[in-house]
Order: C-alpha cells, then sequence, then structure tokens
C-alpha cells in the first residue's frame, strides 16, 4: 500500500476527473467512467496503459484502462473487490460514487502492444481482462488479426458481457468457463503449443494463471510473449532469502554526489525519500514504473515485472531494487 505524501510536482501531473458512471459489470467488478468535469478532452493512452488512483487516506492503486484508445473523452477501469486484499479495490467500491471528483494520474504504459505482428492471441484470466479488452479494441480498429481467450468461474464472474458481444459473433471471442477448477477450463499448453508466424501472444490474470501461461509459452520465440502481473508475484523461499541476505549499500546521486546509505531494511526508495531526495512512487511492487530511474554504475538485482532484460541494463526501480555491489549511482 502507497501512503506517501503526494508532492507538488506530482500534483501538476495529476487529473481531476468526475465519476461519470458506475456500472455493475459481473460478480464483485464494477466499472467506472472518468471523464473531464469540463467535457474537455483527455490525455491520449494506447492499449495496455494504466492509471493511478488516489484514494482517501493516502491509499494509490494502478488500474488499467479498458476502452478503446480512441476514445478520447473518458477513461473507463474496471475494479474487481478483493475481501483478501490490501484494502484499496474494497476502498474504491465504497468511496466512488457517480458525480465524485477523483484525482488520477495521466496514463503510463508497461504492457503496450508492439508492432508488426501479423496475428494477435490474448488470453485474459478474470479482471486481467481489463488491458485486453483496450488491445482488443485497437486490433479491431487497426484490421490486425486476433483471438481472445477469457477465463473465469463462470459467466457470472465475467465483465463486459454487453460489450463482448460483437466479439463473440466474429468467433474473436471464446469464454472458458471452470467452475473453480482451473483443470476444467482452457487448456493452455495446448493453445500455445505451436506458434504462428509474426504471431504475439499477450496475458494477464492472476498468480497461478501467469504461471500456467508463461510456462506454456516458454518455447516461444524471444519477444513475442508480453505480460503484465496486476499482482506482484509470490517469490521462492530461495529466492525471498537471498534477498533477506544482500547487505547495505551506498546510493551516490550522480548531479550532487550525494552519498546515501540503504539499509537491509529499507528500499531505495525509502532511503531517498529519508535523506530528502525526491522520487514518486505509487506501487511500491515493481508493477507500474512510476520510480523507474537510469542507474549510471553498479550491479543491480531487479525485482520488477515490467522493464525489458534491455530496459534492465540502464534502469531499476527503486522500490523494489537492489544493489549487489558496494556501490550504486543513480542518474538524478
Amino acid at each position: 500500500m502507497s501512503t506517501q505524501p503526494i508532492s507538488t510536482e506530482a500534483q501538476k501531473q495529476t487529473l481531476n476527473l468526475l465519476v461519470r458512471q458506475v456500472r455493475f459489470e459481473g460478480r464483485g467488478i464494477n466499472s467506472y467512467e472518468l471523464v473531464d468535469p469540463d467535457g474537455a478532452p483527455l490525455p491520449p493512452f494506447t492499449a495496455g496503459a494504466h492509471i493511478d488512483i488516489y484514494l482517501a487516506g493516502g491509499v494509490v492503486r494502478q488500474y488499467s484502462i479498458s476502452n478503446a484508445p480512441r476514445e478520447r473523452h473518458r477513461y473507463v477501469i474496471a475494479v474487481l473487490r478483493d475481501e483478501r486484499g490490501r484494502g484499496g479495490s474494497k476502498a474504491l467500491h465504497e468511496q466512488l460514487r457517480v458525480q465524485d471528483i477523483v484525482r488520477v494520474s495521466r496514463p503510463r504504459n508497461n504492457f503496450h502492444l508492439v508492432d508488426g505482428a501479423r496475428r494477435v492471441l490474448l488470453i485474459a484470466g478474470g479482471i486481467g481482462v481489463t488491458p485486453l479488452k483496450a488491445m482488443a479494441h485497437e486490433l479491431d480498429d487497426a484490421g490486425i488479426d486476433y483471438e481472445m481467450h477469457y477465463c473465469a468461474k463462470d459467466a457470472r464472474s465475467a465483465a463486459f458481457a454487453d460489450e463482448f458481444e460483437h466479439m463473440l459473433a466474429s468467433g474473436r471471442l471464446h469464454f472458458h468457463f471452470d467452475g473453480g477448477d482451473p483443470s476444467a477450463g482452457l487448456d493452455i499448453r495446448d493453445l500455445l503449443n505451436a506458434p504462428g508466424e509474426g504471431e504475439h501472444v499477450y496475458y494477464c490474470g492472476p498468480g497461478g494463471f501467469m504461471n500456467a501461461c508463461a510456462e506454456a509459452a516458454r518455447h516461444w520465440p524471444t519477444g513475442t510473449v508480453h505480460f503484465e502481473h496486476f499482482k506482484a508475484p509470490e517469490r521462492s523461499a530461495g529466492e525471498q532469502a537471498a534477498n533477506d541476505a544482500n547487505d547495505s549499500f551506498i546510493v551516490r546521486i550522480a548531479s550532487t554526489g550525494q552519498e546515501i546509505e540503504v539499509t537491509k531494511e529499507e528500499s531505495i526508495a525509502d532511503a531517498l525519500a529519508g535523506a530528502g531526495v525526491t522520487m514518486e512512487t505509487s506501487c511500491c511492487a515493481g508493477l507500474c514504473g512510476t520510480c523507474k530511474v537510469r542507474y549510471l554504475e553498479g550491479e543491480v538485482e531487479h525485482n520488477d515485472c515490467i522493464m525489458s532484460d534491455e530496459e534492465k541494463a540502464q534502469y531499476l526501480t527503486a522500490c523494489v531494487s537492489r544493489a549487489t555491489s558496494k556501490l550504486l549511482v543513480l542518474d538524478l
């Protein structure tokens, strides 16, 4: 849960939007349509983008935009109320009402459609459908061949039924209802058995679903598999022990030479904040990219869920990354 104060600079990058509509979409799922109070166009976004929602008590949560990117007048998010979560989805369900004004970030995208695909396969698990729905809209508009598989417990647990009717009619959308038993649902291994020429796959969903997709897509060509976690994946006992064993290290600010110790008990972002160095954070789980920063020297253990290997050679996420060298120089 992110409860850090929002800086003046960060506030300049946020929008105050009107909750125009709250709609029941499925069991435990509401969608929220956010618009400019004066009817002005909103900042553009691309499929896969998300926004931060700022709630009372300093709670900040990230939600994918689900509507078509061509719709410049609104952002639509869908939120599953999670009784066992950290409290953000419950707070949003209980706090946001029609005609409320809510503060949100400008859209950011760590899960975009890449150019050049001949065909796209979209695989959604539960509420992970939200970014993939926006992708389906964008692919429709671009005339790119695609197929979408939507996995859920049952029809009542599937969101956006009305909007998906045309995709069902065209044969592009396939529902897979497992009644709560994943073995009775979509055979992901079979679906991903033989990647086609120029085919790309995108998937998003809960932890077990993500693991199944990752395993089934291991043999796909490099650069054709894309995914987004909406919760940080659980680390193995070995990985956690290795992380806990990391010593403290020094962060040097390149522009000033200031050196700050990062202890075993704190993140880089926390240490910087304690030393008066401003850095925006949001998810604090390596999921959103708000605290992504370039490093100029040092060895890094990357614990984020968003960056490619190429990006990791230059950037880290200050909320979860650790240095494995004694010195880490940041381009700040």
